[in-house]
């Protein structure tokens, strides 16, 4: 996510979810055209398009479950960018920087040309982190997760609806990482396992997926 443009918000009749899912929250939102729109615990969160160097590890990542696809005609798993997400139960809408299902899925979504994707249609969340985000795609920090009524964010409300796999580009050049996380708690509202590779290193996803995706030419944003 990146640095917020400026957006105004006009008095909303309901709340900001509701209004989303009905289609009509964009009545009461003067945001850039372009702009990516989420609610994210009851607040409206407004961030500019992804930059090109955002972009690169979604590029990727899509590059290799289409080989995977190319190399196995029932290879089930497809990728699809920038997709609203309805995270039923939950009363969020995310757009992650890249969704997992299966073509079956897409496709019947497409065929009845629904607006957006449920959660639990999704067997994995990935998003790419930027410089002046506001760190909704990252764990809460240890301090964060030890206080009753911590604040959630992305990462917990992926891990509520249980979405199998979140994939986390971490692009810090403190970081420079990729991790998996993976069995969620619904409950706690947290991933139980993770699994990381450094940049440069070649990542392997386990099954279902068993997908490699290279990332010698993923980079970290420059302070």
């Amino acid at each position: 996510m990146s640095i917020q443009p400026e957006v105004h918000v006009s008095d909303l009749p309901d709340t900001p979810y509701n209004l989303w899912v009905r289609g009509e929250l964009d009545e009461y939102i003067d945001a850039p055209e372009g702009s990516r729109v989420e609610i994210i615990e009851g607040e409206i969160v407004v961030s500019p398009a992804p930059t090109l160097a955002h972009g690169t590890p979604i590029r990727y990542i899509t590059r290799a479950f289409e080989r995977a696809k190319f190399d196995d005609p029932d290879f089930p798993w497809e990728a699809q960018q920038m997709t609203e997400l309805n995270l039923v139960g939950v009363w969020q809408a995310f757009i992650p920087d890249l969704v997992i299902t299966t073509g079956e899925i897409l496709q019947a979504a497409s065929d009845a040309d629904l607006p957006r994707l449920v959660s639990d249609e999704i067997e994995m969340a990935v998003e790419v982190t930027s410089k002046n985000g506001k760190g909704d795609d990252l764990p809460p920090k240890r301090s964060e997760r030890r206080k009753q009524g911590k604040k959630p964010n992305k990462w917990t409300g992926y891990a509520r609806t249980e979405i199998p796999y979140y994939l986390l580009v971490d692009r810090s050049p403190k970081v420079a990482r990729t991790t998996l996380y993976s069995i969620p708690d619904q409950g706690t509202g947290a991933y139980l396992h993770q699994e990381s590779w450094e940049f440069g290193e070649t990542i392997h996803l386990p099954d279902p997926f068993g997908v490699e995706i290279d990332t010698a030419h993923w980079k970290p944003w420059k302070d």
